[in-house]
This record gives C-alpha cells, sequence and structure tokens, in this order.
C-alpha cells in the first residue's frame, strides 16, 4: 500500500486534512492519538514515566500530568529525550502493529515530529507537509489551547522550521492564515487524487 507521512507544526491543521483522507478512504494511522491513549490511565507509558519522572508527574486519575510535563520538558532538554525514550520505542510498536492490518486506498501515518525524528524518510513512500505560517500556528494554538505564547514559541523551537519541513516534502497543503475551509479541501482533494493515481 502506498505510505504517505504527514507532518506539519503545531497549528497546521494536519489532523484536519488527515480527517479529509480518512472521509475519501485512505488507511490513516495518528502517532498523535497513540501518543494520548499510552499516557492515559492505565497506558504502557504511565509506569515507565512514573519511574523515571516521580508520582508528581501522574494526575489523579492516572494519566500523565501533560501541563507539568510540558513545563518541564521544554525547560530540560535532558528530561526531553528521556520522555522520548520511553514513548518512541512504545509509538513505533504499535503503528507498526496497526499498520499491519491496515486497509484503504493508500496509508497515511501523521506524524507531528517526522522530520525532527531523522527516521520516517526510509518508512514511507512520501511526505507530505501541511504548510503554515508562524505567526498564524501561534494564533491557532492560543485559540484552541489557551497556552502562553512564550509557551507556544517554545515548543515551536524544539520542531523544524517550515523551511525545514518544506526541503523533505514530496506534496504540500498550504493551510495559512488566508485559508478558507473549502479552499483546504480542495487542496487536500488535488493531492488524494494524485496519490490514487500512484496507487493504481
Amino acid at each position: 500500500m502506498l505510505t504517505i507521512g504527514l507532518t506539519g507544526g503545531i497549528g497546521s491543521g494536519k489532523s484536519k486534512v488527515a480527517d479529509f483522507f480518512a472521509a475519501w478512504g485512505a488507511a490513516v494511522i495518528d502517532t498523535d492519538v497513540i501518543a494520548h491513549q499510552l499516557t492515559a490511565p492505565g497506558g504502557q507509558a504511565i509506569e515507565p514515566i512514573r519511574q523515571a519522572f516521580g508520582q508528581e508527574f501522574i494526575a489523579a486519575d492516572g494519566s500523565m500530568d501533560r501541563d507539568r510535563m510540558r513545563a518541564r520538558v521544554f525547560q530540560d532538554p535532558p528530561a526531553r529525550r528521556r520522555l522520548e525514550g520511553i514513548i518512541h520505542p512504545l509509538i513505533s510498536a504499535v503503528t507498526k502493529a496497526q499498520t499491519l492490518t491496515a486497509q484503504g486506498c493508500y496509508l497515511v501515518v501523521v506524524v507531528p515530529l517526522l522530520v525532527e525524528s531523522g527516521r520516517w524518510r526510509e518508512r514511507v513512500d512520501r511526505i507530505c507537509v501541511v504548510d503554515c505560517d508562524p505567526a498564524t500556528q501561534v494564533r491557532r494554538v492560543q485559540q484552541r489551547s489557551g497556552l502562553s505564547i512564550a509557551t507556544i514559541e517554545r515548543i515551536m523551537a524544539a520542531q523544524a522550521t517550515r523551511e525545514q519541513r518544506l526541503a523533505l516534502a514530496d506534496d504540500v497543503v498550504l493551510n495559512d492564515g488566508e485559508t478558507t475551509l473549502p479552499l483546504l479541501e480542495q487542496r487536500a482533494r488535488a493531492v488524494h487524487e494524485a496519490w490514487r493515481a500512484l496507487s493504481g
């Protein structure tokens, strides 16, 4: 099956674009969704996180305390690497298992840190970037999550730059501040049709 790695910075709208592809018959595996499941109450990552970071990083409901962890890892690169060392191998294992049973006209794997990880180029046939200017990213994330601008900028600083993502892209879906939902759908549809043709 033709396999697409879909990526984009925080607030770029990659989840919305992935939803379009799923509606048009693609199999979609979202590594962000997998990460949330792994760090939910009873998730596979919870015990290793407790051992590595302490009980204070586990919320009262048994999930990872995302706000506390975010504050910690974006100010402490070794802590971020420690967290990634726990979560990334688990995400890889779940993604691999889901890939084996995926059914659709092509497969889309949504990977927010695809460019940063350096491990995905050989795993996918094409890389698609949902592209967005940084100012629009900040505005969208603020509206969606209420995070401070400083926090959003720290998250963005830990991600690949717009230029680094575009340098790796085989396909680009532009979703900047001028983009309406119908226009985004039209742009995603053009890429979808090209992939359908490639899939035979």
